[in-house]
């Protein structure tokens, strides 16, 4: 069998890999200079480094898995985190059950009512219920309002914006649920993976073993349509104009640019395309000459400042791995059509710079060795009600053809592990579906 796989992040990469360990021949078509997607890296101090930052939780199994398979489980590290909260001017530690007992945004009896519900969605496994209500109804009507006004409503209004309050209770059940289950202990404290020299590690390994097996890599080969004859698909036509055969495509893409390249998907799927909104992200990554925080994930809790997260990577994984450089994430999820899409990184730097000192009233400019912007349009599907309702099918209805993409990941969130997962689920269906034709062809 024949397969072109359009799109070179973590999903494209997984399938395009299976597939030809199960003898196929495969050809990998990527937009950009390089494979991962979102799991790109630039060099820092020696070191590569995450243009987004990312760790691991030890129920990500998939792609546990996967770095142990490809020879890189001694490289996988797991490392107590800490997480803290800002606001009303005042950093406050945000792990463990007794941070929150001090966690003075909230009134005692608010921070045992926050505590018992993160319990009860760690223990909850039916979570068929929670998408019929977004997260502001039932954490107000479960837990209390306050909860929702000091703690989740502004986290959930810095990732999704005006739709805060649209954002269905899976999506939340989902992280909590999960995320628990990296805490350790009577104390329950948090640990996370993280792959040392970066998670590229692993995508330059999987790149490698690709193209010694056979697989055609095309970087910087953008495809502007996919083809089919009558209702099945036959190739790709790319940016340059020419065509590539191919027995079955995989477009491993953000379902609104897939809808622009593909054939007719019938209304009905294409109406599940069109319903699901996106976020985008703009991050921007500061070395320092000194550490800014002694935090390492820093939720900020006053919507009136200009970033939703501030992630001190070197608080994780140390600076003496980049030279001695400290490392800062300034991180934002917003709209497509937000204004600092169209800022660049002095622009934005002079809207950041101001916030960075109301948290550490001693941060200078001078502290600051490099920055990098990075923007991503495609960053978060926003989870509505009824969800699942709208998550379109791997198989579309173009025979031969399928989709992979982040509204499909559901109801866990997006992320590394489940776009392995999703990339492994995917070759099994190209393998079965072919197997099936050549079956039925026989008879």
């Amino acid at each position: 069998m024949n397969v072109v796989v359009v799109g070179g992040g973590v999903a494209g990469m997984t399938t395009a890999y299976r597939l030809m360990q199960g003898g196929h021949q495969v050809q990998l078509f990527e937009a950009s200079p390089e494979l991962g997607g979102l799991v790109r890296t630039f060099d820092v101090g020696g070191t590569r480094l995450e243009a987004y930052y990312h760790h691991i939780f030890s129920s990500d199994t998939t792609i546990i898995d996967l770095i142990n398979e490809l020879g890189f489980g001694d490289q996988l590290k797991w490392i107590e985190s800490k997480v803290g909260w800002f606001d009303d001017g005042k950093i406050y530690n945000f792990t463990t059950p007794k941070d929150l007992a001090f966690f003075g945004p909230l009134p005692p009896l608010d921070r045992v009512r926050a505590g018992l519900m993160g319990l009860r969605l760690r223990r909850r496994e039916d979570w068929a219920e929670f998408e019929r209500i977004t997260c502001k109804d039932w954490i107000e009507k479960n837990v209390s309002k306050r909860v929702f006004e000091k703690v989740w409503g502004p986290l959930l209004e810095g990732k999704y914006g005006d739709a805060y309050d649209q954002v269905a209770m899976a999506w939340l059940w989902s992280k909590v649920h999960l995320r628990f289950q990296s805490r350790r202990g009577v104390s329950q404290k948090e640990f996370l993976g993280y792959l040392m020299g970066s998670f590229q590690v692993y995508i330059h390994e999987m790149e490698r073993r690709m193209r010694a097996g056979g697989v055609d890599i095309h970087l910087n080969a953008g495809v502007q349509q996919i083809t089919a004859t009558g209702k099945r698909a036959d190739g790709v036509v790319l940016a340059d104009g020419s065509r590539v055969d191919a027995d079955a495509v995989v477009a491993a893409l953000p379902s609104l640019l897939f809808k622009k390249i593909a054939p007719p998907l019938g209304e009905d799927y294409s109406s599940k395309l069109d319903h699901v909104k996106w976020q985008g992200a703009v991050c921007m990554v500061v070395t320092l000459d000194r550490s800014f925080s002694p935090i390492y994930w820093m939720n900020i809790g006053d919507r009136s400042m200009p970033f939703l997260a501030l992630v001190e990577h070197t608080n994780f994984i140390g600076p003496e791995n980049y030279d001695g450089n400290h490392i800062l994430y300034i991180s934002n999820y917003l709209p497509q059509d937000h204004e600092y899409f169209g800022l660049d990184e002095d622009q934005l730097w002079a809207i950041f710079e101001p916030a960075l000192k109301r948290i550490n009233p001693a941060f200078t400019s001078n502290w600051v060795r490099q920055k990098w912007l990075f923007k991503a349009p495609y960053a978060q599907p926003i989870i509505g009600l009824e969800y699942s309702k709208y998550r379109p099918d791997h198989r579309t209805p173009v025979e031969g053809l399928y989709l992979e993409t982040m509204t499909q990941i559901y109801p866990e969130d997006r992320g590394q592990n489940y776009s392995i997962k999703m990339g492994d689920e995917v070759a099994r269906m190209v393998v079965e579906d072919h197997a099936k034709r050549v079956s039925d062809a026989r008879a």
